[in-house]
């Protein structure tokens, strides 16, 4: 994998860079940027021609590259001006970073773009440089478009937005690098590892109970799942205490089944493959988590990871076996192809009975329903309290990142009820299977903590290209608006 790993301010004269690109922007009223003034008189007014021969026209992420010695100029179309705004500025420096990797550049400098426009700043621009230069090649041999950007340098930039810019970007480009990699790669082992190694940067107090120790503390879901499968399943805790003694902690907990080939109830074969990204929940806990132990804030955090595969073997759950969760409650096992709940199941429960939180928030590629109501653009929220969901949405509005609230209801509550324990683990039939969902993980939130479920599944992988965001693969989608919900 490849990606910038920081962006620098300079103060220095665009014409006395060294840098490879030199970038300025076009809105759709054929307006240039302030520096595009100067650069157009440079090049006898060439951008100028070409702007009223129509050549250029402003639409966002359209560009042009023009020639000034050795240097190349490359003008970004940023759309029309009232609309310029973070996300825009966001799409903007991704789409920069893709015309530079394209031109197979390895440095540019940009024209502080964030300027323009009292609706941008300059993190989301770093956001978007960072994220939009994101190449996942680690498992090929040889990569004939091997190219990396390497240095990105804003003219006049705010440095600490830039940073924490680039910061944030980096925790994305973690939990796309993790979902990227196969399921023989990325282990409940491996997931185990990356949170120390944050831990160790963070000063973070980080565990990973094995097989045993999972069993021993009575998390019988968690247990049941990872039984068909002779890969160790993890239980990793990770706890930030940048905070005072007295502020409550925020608990994020992340589903990290690292290969699902839907146990016995076993998933059709086409597309199978995919299930190596049934793990990005736990990919957004550490790629926060990272985030943060960067930007150090005053916050105490705790994140949690239930992790195993989830296979066919000798002693694998079946459908009809009867669990005890961690809290006690008893599940019937419908569907041996509904286990994120089960795991979510035993990792809610442990951190809302043994931590008195502000809030709890999950993530989990957990339905293809989801998918199905609201396709890869938006992202399933459900919960039990108004005020953070609220946060949640105003959240999602500044950083970009879609979510939509279902209902949970007492009705769809009732649906998860068993006959034979006190919960099963799907609904009735085919029907708001997504609700479902979130309406067993609620019988596992203790002590009334707040709680929001993010159903992930359609916004993990899968989604339509943006300027900044992946041809393909794993996206961090997410991960942006938990730093800003949280406050970091």
């Amino acid at each position: 994998m490849s990606y910038l790993s920081e962006i620098k301010s300079s103060d220095q004269e665009w014409s006395e860079l060294n840098s490879q690109v030199m970038v300025i922007g076009l809105f759709e009223d054929q307006e240039l940027t302030p520096l595009g003034h100067d650069v157009d008189q440079s090049l006898d007014g060439v951008i100028s021609k070409a702007i009223n021969q129509g050549a250029l026209t402003g639409k966002s992420g359209q560009s042009q590259s023009f020639f000034e010695a050795e240097r190349q100029v490359l003008v970004m179309g940023l759309g029309k001006k009232g609309d310029f705004d973070a996300e825009a500025i966001r799409k903007a420096g991704g789409s920069i970073a893709k015309a530079a990797l394209a031109s197979k550049v390895s440095s540019v400098a940009v024209e502080c773009l964030c300027a323009c426009s009292d609706k941008s700043d300059c993190q989301a621009l770093a956001e978007g440089l960072v994220l939009g230069s994101y190449r996942f090649t680690e498992h090929k041999a040889e990569d004939e478009d091997a190219v990396e950007l390497k240095e990105a340098l804003v003219l006049n930039g705010d440095e600490p937005s830039l940073r924490k810019g680039a910061v944030v970007a980096k925790g994305v480009c973690l939990a796309r690098d993790l979902g990227n990699h196969p399921g023989n790669v990325a282990t409940p082992t491996r997931l185990a590892e990356e949170a120390k190694r944050i831990g160790e940067v963070g000063d973070m107090e980080v565990k990973a109970l094995d097989r045993d120790e999972i069993v021993g503390l009575g998390m019988g879901a968690l247990a049941a799942v990872a039984q068909g499968s002779d890969e160790p399943p993890k239980f990793i805790t990770m706890e930030y205490k940048g905070g005072s003694a007295e502020q409550k902690p925020i608990a994020l907990v992340g589903k990290g089944l690292t290969f699902d080939s839907g146990g016995i109830s076993i998933k059709p074969a086409g597309k199978m493959d995919e299930m190596k990204f049934d793990m990005c929940g736990s990919a957004i806990v550490l790629g926060v988590m990272q985030a943060v132990a960067s930007l150090k804030p005053s916050l105490n955090l705790i994140g949690v990871i239930p992790s195993t595969e989830n296979l066919l073997g000798p002693k694998a759950c079946k459908p009809g076996d009867v669990l005890t969760a961690y809290n006690g409650k008893t599940i019937e096992v419908m569907n041996t192809d509904a286990e994120g709940r089960l795991i979510l199941a035993d990792a809610l429960s442990y951190v809302t009975q043994n931590h008195d939180l502000a809030y709890a928030i999950d993530f989990a590629t957990l339905t293809g329903a989801v998918i199905v109501a609201l396709g890869h653009h938006t992202t399933g929220i459900m919960g039990t309290d108004e005020d953070l969901i609220a946060k949640v949405k105003a959240s999602s509005k500044r950083t970009g990142e879609k979510v939509w609230e279902l209902p949970l209801w007492d009705e769809y509550c009732e649906e998860v009820k068993s006959k034979v324990a006190d919960v099963k683990n799907v609904g009735n039939g085919r029907t708001s299977g997504t609700i479902a969902g979130g309406a067993f993980l609620k019988e596992f939130v203790e002590n009334e903590t707040p709680w929001v479920h993010f159903d992930i599944a359609g916004t993990a992988w899968g989604e339509k290209e943006k300027p900044y965001g992946p041809a393909n693969g794993a996206t961090g989608n997410v991960i942006r608006l938990v730093i800003d919900l949280i406050g970091a």
